[in-house]
């Protein structure tokens, strides 16, 4: 089980969580500004990167020294030592986003390589079509649901046996490389992951009591911002999909299935370093549905 040293991040949620109310209203405030910062401390490696990049498309001079993408590399090696520094992130989370810069680098050198997008600048940290700093595009996803699973205090009912999730994750994986020889097997792992988890319900803790929600849904709606960022980030052009080569169009929807896809693998991984649990007995009995 993965456990955390303290972050400045926790000696701050202390606090706040500590907040008295003093009506009703105000307790349902708190609560909701409490959920909304620790989404954000969640995601706040994926913010910085992608305000970065958004900043870099608008004021980066066109023939610099550094190129574009070196140094949106640099800034996010940068990035995750000053949040190690200042002790915004624990060493172990950090592991994490390393796992996953690995396993989305895999996968970025095999799908640039076969034309999926292209990454149209020049530059010198990259691996063959690959700037390095792509993998931080993933560790970002893999970062929030480490963090978010921790900070969100979440817990689960009905979770599906760890070798079945294994399987999984490695079918999800495999077929996004086998999709392009063999046929595609993205409805059949879709009902896979529906039998999964279906039964599954997911606990969060804002600030002082549970609420839950169908784990399948918070699927649903983390791969929905996910696909929401993936725009932006082709907006700014740090890469590019083939129907985008002569003007930015919309990321086609059928890509929120494949961010769907890795989102769940990302989870699954996380998982295995980081438990599940069961939610408190009197969160279950307190619980209208």
């Amino acid at each position: 089980m993965l456990t955390y040293t303290k972050t400045r991040f926790h000696e701050i949620r202390i606090r706040l969580e500590h907040h008295v109310p003093t009506s009703k209203g105000n307790a349902f405030l708190w609560e909701f500004f409490l959920f909304g910062f620790k989404q954000a401390w969640a995601c706040l490696f994926g913010a910085l990167l992608l305000a970065l990049v958004m900043l870099t498309k608008w004021y980066w001079p066109q023939h610099a020294w550094l190129a574009r993408y070196d140094f949106l590399f640099l800034s996010a090696v940068a990035i995750q030592a000053l949040l190690l520094i200042l002790r915004m992130e624990t060493v172990r989370e950090a592991k994490v986003i390393l796992v996953f810069h690995v396993v989305g680098t895999l996968m970025e050198l095999f799908k640039t390589h076969v034309g999926s997008w292209t990454y149209p600048e020049a530059n010198v940290f990259r691996i063959g079509h690959v700037p390095l700093f792509s993998g931080f595009m993933y560790a970002s996803v893999g970062s929030f649901i480490a963090r978010a699973t921790h900070i969100m205090d979440m817990r689960y009912t009905r979770y599906p046996n760890k070798k079945v999730t294994a399987a999984l994750a490695i079918l999800i994986y495999a077929n996004f490389f086998t999709h392009h020889f063999v046929p595609d097997i993205r409805i059949l792992l879709f009902i896979f992951i529906a039998i999964a988890y279906g039964p599954t319900w997911v606990y969060y803790r804002p600030y002082r009591t549970f609420h839950r929600m169908p784990l399948l849904l918070g699927f649903g709606l983390v791969a929905l911002f996910i696909w929401a960022a993936e725009n932006i980030g082709t907006f700014a052009t740090v890469w590019v999909y083939p129907h985008q080569k002569n003007g930015w169009h919309l990321v086609h929807f059928s890509k929120y299935g494949a961010w769907l896809l890795l989102m769940i693998i990302s989870f699954i991984l996380v998982s295995f370093v980081h438990t599940p649990r069961l939610p408190p007995t009197n969160a279950i009995e307190d619980d209208p549905a």
